[in-house]
């Protein structure tokens, strides 16, 4: 699934970047970010673009 980031810019994550959901863990997107590391995040942060 790419989501689209819609929160505020900071080191790890662009507002308006497109990404890649590599898992949905417990309703958090597990998405590999800006330092090339997967992390979770909460899904309200992002618009999903694609299924």
């Amino acid at each position: 699934m790419k989501v689209k980031y819609i929160s505020e810019t900071d080191i790890s994550l662009t507002n308006g970047q497109i990404y890649e959901v590599i898992a949905i863990e417990q309703t958090y997107y597990r998405i590999v970010d800006n330092t090339g590391e997967d992390y979770l995040y909460p899904p309200e942060e992002f618009e999903i673009i694609e299924k």
